[in-house]
């Protein structure tokens, strides 16, 4: 298996855990959360959980670079000042930046901190924000009949949040009422409390409904179903 490929499994286990934090008691949790949510209004919730929003390759070279680089410093700096003895110069040329290349290219596969800082905050903004708006669709949250759809998205190496209301919802409500439930839903994440995060965003999502009026109709129906969707990515 190509060592690239052996990496980003590991790190796909290692930062999502994805399977192990929602468990099937969790999920009923969470279906049972949003059943009770939308008593009472037209919202059609679709949370929606992945482990990561990208696989953000580019931050595995990054690694490799810095790691090459700074091994390339340390001998740089312990051959000027000592002049060891033993391996001829030519090794100290070349060993340190492929060991050290090799060494931040595991590194920031295998410590999601790292990896993080690498990636940046605006890059990790960006590709949640597009990655949730694929979901969107994917998941046809358009698809009812008043326009009420709301997907509340969740990408757990970004321990990010995000809440994207269907034409109707965003009538009534305006995004910066989501704010606060989103900065909760982020913080769960961080936490590493992401289930419970999540059912109260449910109940804080079905509440704002409400009173914001996104009322239901005699002849409401479920169009949206109330399971957790979840990925990989």
């Amino acid at each position: 298996m190509p060592v690239q490929d052996s990496v980003r499994r590991r790190i796909i286990v290692f930062m999502s855990g994805v399977s192990d934090i929602f468990t099937p008691a969790a999920e009923a949790e969470i279906r049972a959360a949003v059943d009770r949510a939308e008593e009472g209004t037209a919202g059609e919730i679709v949370p929606f959980v992945v482990a990561q929003s990208d696989s953000y390759e580019g931050s595995l070279w990054k690694g490799a670079t810095f790691g090459a680089l700074s091994l390339s410093l340390v001998a740089a700096a312990v051959w000027s000042v000592y002049q060891p003895w033993g391996p001829p110069l030519v090794a100290w040329l070349i060993a340190p930046p492929l060991v050290g290349a090799s060494l931040g290219f595991l590194a920031a596969g295998a410590v999601p901190a790292l990896r993080r800082v690498l990636i940046g905050a605006e890059v990790m903004e960006t590709r949640v924000r597009r990655r949730a708006s694929v979901a969107f669709l994917e998941e046809e949250v358009f698809r009812t009949r008043e326009r009420t759809g709301i997907l509340l998205f969740l990408s757990l190496f970004e321990r990010r949040a995000l809440v994207l209301g269907d034409a109707g919802i965003n009538r009534k409500v305006r995004e910066e009422e989501w704010e606060a439930l989103v900065s909760r839903l982020a913080a769960g994440i961080h936490d590493r409390r992401a289930v419970a995060a999540l059912v109260m965003a449910i109940e804080e999502c079905g509440d704002l409904l409400r009173r914001r009026g996104v009322e239901v109709r005699p002849d409401d129906m479920d169009e949206l179903s109330d399971e957790l969707r979840r990925r990989e990515r």
